[in-house]
Formats: structure tokens, C-alpha cells, sequence
């Protein structure tokens, strides 16, 4: 017998997109995300383009469609297994991770309060640190806190259950796994920046100043480490120079091949973050400056700031002076001088890079760098297709939800 429920791997804003155009048509829907939050990559930006509005302006209005909507059932922390079956009749396992927090939770914040020990933060990539019992942001979705049992000590979890007042606190939650009978499976399962680690030449992870393009937007962002303050990790002063190195890692033979499409805006996008704070320079370094389409206008307002300069070239190096400030080193394309300039800081603009790259796909079939490729009934959205925008992802979303639908329909 076939089925006309629709499987969604990944709750960003492509997986979003794509379920709620389905449910909202009458299919039944599962979204499956590994983070115990909803929003992807979009719920840690300051802003999106090209209007800088903050990401819970875009996300609420979605988060609040899911809730009004009885067709799509949502499974955080968990993980596709196996896929087994075809188009109109897959057979899907999946393991969801134990929250150690049950629907009594009301996100009162006392489990927080109740243990002082700090790790870092994987939702602020390492720029800042969250506790044991933490919510990863404000307008976190679904609004329950999480508890790191892996990381707590048997008296810290028993501090974190007894401090709860709603009995919210289940610390015998164990792993489960989940069957589900689906006809169509959307892939959204977005993307990773690229491992600055590789980057060694940039100083890559290793000059503490030198920090990538989503760590930048986690420092600006108000929910951030700083409370959206521009610091440089090493001593906490306000960089009055700042350099952001396009291509960090993109069209690169030995590292990502292809343009990763968003960074170029994503740094316009930071000047800006740099100049409403402060008076500050910021020079681009760059190979091409690529600003698709409608961004043009957005381009052009920016780099019409007279302390933002825009210099053609490919950065060689980076290495860091006694004080912690960065030297950089580039060959300015136009006129073909090598020179070494200092900065406070230096923000990498690192690619975009599907999240399965280097994993197992959880359906179908991925090409050499990782992106995954449409089979029938198995369809990919968003940046697990290729790199997007926002606005692309959203377009990629509503598109997989029509191919999904073909799919089930009529079975």
C-alpha cells in the first residue's frame, strides 16, 4: 500500500518552507531536525538581507503557522537512520537523542540557575559558552530547555531536576527510535561553514583575532556572546580596523571548488554591522565581488561609505604581530603590489558547505562536493541542493514541496 505523508530531513527555513506548503494543502508531514531548535543557519544570524531584519521576525511567523497547523508533527534531536523502500513507499528509521526535558517545561530558566558549570557554545560557534541546562536563543522553537547529561556530573544533574518547579526534568530519558511509513522525503538538510581549521595559511582557528564570517554575525547579534557588541576575542577591545578576506576557502581547488554564492553579500553585510556600531575602517579583499540581481542596490549604498575600502586581490597569508593583531598579507590584482597591513581583526568569509559533506546522505544520492542530487521521491531544498539566500532557500522549499506532492498524490 502506498503513503501520502511526506518526510522533511531538516527544520531550517528550507525544511520549514517545504513542510507547511504541504501540510497547509492537507498532507501530513514530519520534520525531522538534529538540533533541539528549529530555524537552521537563519536562527543564528544578527540579520538577513537584503532589509536586515532580525531572523525571529521571518522565523515566528513560520513557528506559529507549524503550531496552528495539526498535519506537521515535529522530532528534534534526531537523526535518520535508514531509508529503505521507493518513491510513494519509503520505510524510515530514526533515532532521537534524549532531551532529558519533557512538554512541562515553561522555559523558566531555574535548571539554568541551578549549576555554574560553562561549555561552549556550539549555537554561538565557540564565541561564547552556555550552561548544562540551557535554551540555545530567546525565540527558540519548540521553547524547552535542553540538558546536557554527557557533560554534567551526577550531583549537577540532581541540583538541575530538584530546581525545577514543573517536574519538567526527566533524567531517565533514553534514546528512541522511530518508524515512519512516508511516500516522499524532501532533503533540507542545509549547510556547514567550511572548517576554518583547513585554512591554515589564514591563521585559520589558531590566531585568536582572526574569527569567520558566522562567528562575526554571532558577535553582532543582541542574543550573542557580547549582547552584540564588536570585540576582538583576544582582549575584548573595540577594533577600530577590521579586514574581511572573501573566499576563505571557496573557489579553491584545494578546498571548496565552487562560489559559495552568499559571502560577498554576507560581508557588505557586516560593514554595515561595523559602522552602525562604531567608527571603525573596514577594507574588503576580494576576488570578485559577486551581488546577484536585486543586491546590486545594497552594494552600492554600502561601498559608498567612505571608510570602507574595496581592494581586488587574493589574500597569501595571515600571521599576528606580538599584541595579537593580525598582518595581512595580499597581491593587489590591479596593480600588482604585495603589501602587509595590520588590522585589529579579521573576519574570514569561509564557504558554504552542505552539512552531509564527508557523512552519510540520509536519502538518495550526493555528488563529489556533498550537494545532494534529486532522485524520484527524494528531493532536495535549500543549500543541501546548492548554496542560497534566504530568499532562494525559501523559493527551493516551496518548489520540493510541489515535487513531493507529485509524488504522493494519486498513489
Amino acid at each position: 500500500m502506498s503513503n501520502n505523508s511526506i518526510l522533511v530531513v531538516g527544520g531550517g527555513f528550507a525544511g520549514i518552507t517545504a513542510a507547511l506548503e504541504a501540510a497547509e494543502i492537507g498532507y501530513e508531514v514530519y520534520i525531522v531536525e538534529t538540533n533541539p531548535y528549529l530555524g537552521g543557519r537563519v536562527a543564528q544570524l544578527n540579520q538577513y538581507f537584503p532589509k536586515l531584519c532580525p531572523p525571529s521576525c521571518g522565523l515566528e511567523i513560520q513557528f506559529q503557522r507549524i503550531k496552528n497547523n495539526p498535519n506537521v508533527k515535529v522530532i528534534t534531536m534526531a537523526d535518520v537512520t535508514s531509508v529503505s523502500g521507493t518513491a510513494g513507499n519509503y520505510d524510515v528509521k530514526i533515532t532521537q537523542r534524549p532531551r532529558f526535558v519533557n512538554e512541562k517545561c515553561t522555559a523558566c530558566g531555574e535548571c539554568e540557575k541551578a549549576t555554574s558549570t560553562k561549555v561552549e557554545s556550539e549555537f554561538d560557534f565557540g564565541t561564547g559558552s552556555r550552561g548544562l541546562a540551557y535554551k540555545t536563543h530567546p525565540f527558540m522553537f519548540p521553547m524547552r530547555y535542553v540538558v546536557d547529561a554527557e557533560n554534567a556530573s551526577e550531583s549537577e544533574l540532581s541540583a538541575i531536576q530538584a530546581a525545577c518547579p514543573y517536574d519538567a526534568v526527566a533524567l531517565d530519558d533514553a534514546p528512541k527510535t522511530i518508524d515512519l511509513a512516508v511516500g516522499a522525503i524532501v532533503v533540507a538538510t542545509g549547510w556547514k561553514p567550511y572548517d576554518v581549521a583547513n585554512l591554515t595559511n589564514l591563521g585559520g582557528g589558531a590566531l585568536k583575532n582572526v574569527v569567520t564570517n558566522m562567528q562575526f554575525e554571532r558577535l553582532c547579534a543582541p542574543n550573542g556572546p557580547t549582547n552584540g557588541k564588536i570585540q576582538r576575542p583576544s582582549d575584548g577591545a573595540e577594533p577600530k580596523k577590521i579586514a574581511f578576506v572573501q573566499c576563505a576557502g571557496s573557489r579553491d581547488q584545494n578546498h571548496l571548488n565552487y562560489c559559495s554564492y552568499i559571502c560577498c553579500m554576507a560581508s557588505l553585510k557586516h560593514v554595515r554591522y561595523v559602522r552602525e556600531r562604531s567608527d571603525a575602517s573596514a577594507t574588503i579583499y576580494y576576488i570578485d565581488l559577486r551581488t546577484p540581481g536585486r543586491y546590486d542596490k545594497f552594494k552600492s549604498i554600502t561601498e559608498a561609505d567612505d571608510k570602507l575600502s574595496l581592494v581586488k586581490g587574493k589574500v597569501a597569508g595571515i600571521v599576528e604581530d606580538a599584541n595579537g593583531n593580525p598582518i595581512v598579507t595580499v597581491e593587489n590584482a590591479l596593480t600588482g603590489i604585495k603589501t602587509d597591513e595590520k588590522f585589529d581583526m579579521v573576519v574570514l568569509a569561509t564557504g558554504m558547505q552542505p552539512s552531509i559533506a564527508e557523512l552519510q546522505v540520509p536519502a538518495g544520492q550526493a555528488d563529489a562536493d556533498g550537494f545532494v542530487i534529486d532522485g524520484e521521491g527524494i528531493i532536495a531544498a535549500g543549500c543541501a541542493k546548492q548554496p542560497f539566500d534566504v530568499m532562494k532557500t525559501a523559493q527551493s522549499g516551496t518548489a520540493a514541496a510541489m515535487k513531493a506532492i507529485q509524488t504522493v498524490v494519486g498513489r
